[in-house]
């Protein structure tokens, strides 16, 4: 019987043995199967993970963002030990022990899903950090038997080729934590704006707790699950020796102060247009991959002082113009029920104008009317009550109708202007009340630039980049009118005139030629002056004199000047481009006047300073200048180190000056004067094209250079009044006052070769009257006042008049 037992024991053996055999071979035939269909992972080696490229100001505050994945790549070393031990305790405590999974989790996790078999919950996972990081990088989501068999073995891969250092920095760059934020960096800054070393422990939890579910503990529309969860991640940190339980308690009573709002840096600088530039530029220069995953680091030349200076003083004066032209209506009108808050909500408004707000009217009166207020965007905690304010009889003043039986008639009641359910701009006021506001329909564009570097400091290029993208600095060709005379007058001074010379200022016809009509420029105001002074001609504007000296030069030499000055590349040479009839951009016009400003030296404009790659070698600098000595490794009683400037003079240094000279006149004198209020030495010149549908002013200091034009997308008139004296120049005036405040008026310095000797202002001739009309003019060494009385233009049936009017004007197209 015994040996019965143990000859079916043998045999039960035998069988078991080889169904064991057997399902081993199947295992094993079913392991390497899937074994040769898993990724390969050998890339990770080199992998280096989509960076967005940030782009910093000049004092290196966030512009710009730019990615497909917002994502921010920091090596393990620089990760805190609180953030690891964070996300540690709530992801996978035994990280550092287990071989890539953690077989007690696995129990754990079948166990529960037994448990939870038929309640349609999601089944557990399981999965260990390197799991998680197999399946990011190499699988899919879906949920499956099959999918955990594959992540177990990449896991086991993973462990054995990187180190788990590695593994977890992958896992911590790559991870996605909600709100748009790729990895611990990029989620730090966005949730609470500040780096990864500057967490708190409750902050450092709250970051742990979301990558189980990142929608789900929203701190704004999931607080309470944020933190409870947030909580739940602190206990696990005290359990697994990270931190205190006193530190536990404390940062448990900690209120949670994330935000998953993430805002746009350039709105917030309020430079979407110089960003959006800068994005261009970029994307031409390294394509899209590059810009979006290349980690690039751009620093531009911003300074976001002078931004906001240069967009309040547009904005202003776009806003008074628009006003003169009167009311137009309100963005809308809604039915007013219980609900107007989220009716207005719903109302689709401009982002980027703050301090401008929609508001609807709750009623109207004669001396107020009350109006609700669109709710702000949320950032966190729950919303409030409907904001209301107050529009008084003084913030609706200005609003005459631009149409209608009540144009152009004072307003008298506030009810006159706006009705219930009105939806409407309003302004704060410092009395605690609201103005009226509309979206101006002109526009124009400002640029502020250094002379010397061509570092374009501030750039506006519209009203409202929500409004429009176009950049009219950058993008809109315009007629620049008379601002293009400084550099006829340059070519001028450059080929034998002097500022003395004298030019016929009385009528002329010109034959074009091909059998078109005759050509008869005026003077705008239709006034002459007879024999007057180059610097006359220039301060005042004068049209015609300006025709008679380029057609004495010849417009070939005028167009050569234009193409080195950058204005035109090709400009026809026609007599009518004289007074600005080409097309130009206003960043050319800046640029152009800069030359001006610095002496004469070439100049290339720029809107980035330099690039850095993702490893932080620099890719691009825009300052090419060759630095003698530099590169001394200390000093040895050596000479300083020198900047060669090598940029091609493209105007004489004497000439540039003496055009300077002339332009300060425009301010002091001619058609500028609003500016002479700033009371420092300013240069420019203004430019109205014909029937006044573009008006320019362009001005600059020793150090700074600024010019705005003011017209309508769809070129038409401005209407009585449109000049660039009267509408352009008081908002250069405007930014340079706040843009200079505080520092010294500084002279334009004047270059060796030039002499400073007293003329007649009317004649040109000397004089030995310091006083009176005479100006103290600048020649070069060589030139003095003419000692006779030589016109250009006098000869012919043209004739001279000696016609003095008073009244003076600011010269136009044509």
């Amino acid at each position: 019987m015994l040996r019965l037992w143990v000859r079916l024991l043998a045999f039960l053996f035998a069988v078991i043995s080889m169904v064991a055999l057997s399902a081993a071979a199947v295992l094993g035939s079913v392991l390497a199967d899937f074994d040769r269909e898993l990724p390969d992972y050998g890339g990770l080696k080199s992998y280096e993970p989509p960076v967005m490229t940030r782009v910093h100001a000049a004092d290196g505050s966030i512009l710009a963002e730019y990615a497909h994945q917002r994502r921010l790549f920091l090596p393990i070393q620089v990760v805190p030990k609180l953030v690891i031990g964070a996300f540690l305790s709530a992801e996978d405590k035994n990280f550092y022990s287990h071989p890539g999974v953690d077989p007690a989790g696995m129990l754990r996790a079948v166990f529960i899903n037994l448990r939870n078999r038929g309640s349609g919950r999601r089944p557990e996972g399981a999965s260990t950090i390197t799991q998680q990081v197999a399946k990011n990088f190499f699988l899919t989501n879906t949920v499956s038997y099959r999918r955990k068999l594959e992540e177990a073995l990449l896991a086991f891969r993973l462990e054995e080729a990187y180190s788990k250092d590695k593994i977890l920095e992958l896992y911590l760059n790559q991870i996605y934590l909600g709100s748009g934020s790729y990895g611990i960096a990029a989620a730090s800054l966005d949730y609470f704006g500040k780096p990864v070393s500057e967490l708190s422990v409750a902050e450092a939890a709250y970051l742990a707790a979301l990558p189980k579910a990142p929608n789900n503990y929203n701190p704004v529309h999931d607080h309470d699950a944020a933190i409870a969860r947030r909580d739940w991640v602190i206990g696990q940190m005290a359990e697994n020796g990270y931190i205190t339980a006193a530190e536990a308690r404390a940062a448990q009573d900690t209120p949670l102060t994330a935000s998953a709002h993430h805002q746009d840096p350039a709105g917030v600088a309020q430079a979407d247009y110089f960003a959006e530039e800068v994005r261009r530029q970029l994307l031409d220069r390294y394509g899209e991959d590059r810009l979006y995953e290349g980690g690039l680091s751009v620093r531009t030349t911003l300074d976001p002082r002078l931004q906001h200076e240069a967009r309040t003083a547009l904005v202003d004066g776009l806003v008074r113009w628009d006003q003169r032209e009167g009311y137009r209506g309100p963005v809308a009108n809604l039915p007013l029920g219980d609900d107007w808050a989220a009716a207005l909500a719903a109302q689709k408004g401009l982002d980027d104008i703050a301090p401008w707000r929609l508001a609807i009217v709750l009623d109207a009166g004669a001396d107020h009317a009350r109006i609700g207020l669109k709710p702000q965007a949320p950032t966190s905690g729950p919303s409030t009550e409907p904001e209301t304010g107050t529009l008084d009889l003084a913030g609706v003043a200005w609003a005459h109708w631009a149409s209608g039986p009540l144009r152009g008639r004072r307003i008298t009641r506030v009810s006159d202007v706006v009705k219930t359910g009105d939806v409407v701009y309003v302004e704060p006021t410092k009395g605690g009340t609201y103005a009226l506001r509309q979206v101006p329909e002109i526009s124009g564009a400002l640029v502020a630039m250094d002379p010397f570097t061509g570092r374009v400091l501030a750039m506006v290029g519209g009203f409202s980049f929500d409004q429009s993208n176009f950049n009219r600095a950058t993008q809109a060709y315009r007629q620049p009118g008379s601002s293009f005379k400084p550099f006829i007058y340059a070519a001028a001074l450059d080929n034998g005139y002097t500022p003395s010379t004298l030019v016929l200022d009385a009528p002329i016809e010109i034959d074009p030629g091909g059998g078109q009509p005759l050509w008869r420029p005026v003077n705008d105001g239709g006034k002459y002056y007879g024999p007057r002074t180059l610097r006359f001609g220039l301060e005042w504007s004068r049209n015609v004199m300006t025709v008679r000296l380029a057609e004495d030069m010849g417009m070939p030499l005028i167009a050569d000047y234009a193409r080195r000055f950058g204005i035109y590349d090709d400009m026809p040479p026609y007599i009518a481009m004289s007074l600005g009839s080409g097309e130009t951009t206003l960043m050319r016009m800046a640029t152009a006047y800069a030359m001006l400003a610095n002496g004469g030296r070439q100049l290339s404009p720029t809107l980035i300073d330099r690039i850095q790659d993702r490893w932080g070698e620099t890719i691009y600098r825009h300052d090419q200048r060759i630095c003698q000595g530099c590169d001394a490794a200390a000093w040895q009683g050596q000479d300083e180190p020198r900047l060669i400037d090598d940029r091609q003079q493209v105007l004489d240094p004497l000439t540039a000056y003496q055009i300077t000279s002339m332009l300060e006149g425009v301010v002091q004198r001619g058609t500028a004067t609003v500016l002479k209020a700033l009371d420092r030495p300013i240069a420019g010149k203004t430019g109205t094209t014909n029937e006044s549908k573009d008006v320019w002013f362009i001005g600059y200091t020793p150090h700074l250079v600024a010019g705005v034009y003011i017209g309508y997308d769809t070129p038409r008139a401005l209407g009585y009044g449109a000049t660039g004296g009267h509408v352009s120049a008081p908002i250069v005036g405007e930014f340079l006052r706040a843009a200079l405040a505080g520092k010294p008026a500084e002279p334009f310095p004047i270059p060796p070769g030039i002499k400073l000797i007293p003329v007649d202002g009317a004649t040109g001739l000397r004089t030995a009257d310091a006083g009176g009309g005479s100006i103290l003019e600048a020649f070069k060494v060589g030139t003095a006042p003419p000692e006779t009385y030589s016109v250009i233009g006098s000869g012919g049936a043209e004739g001279q008049s000696e016609e003095r009017p008073v009244v003076m004007g600011t010269g136009s197209l044509y």
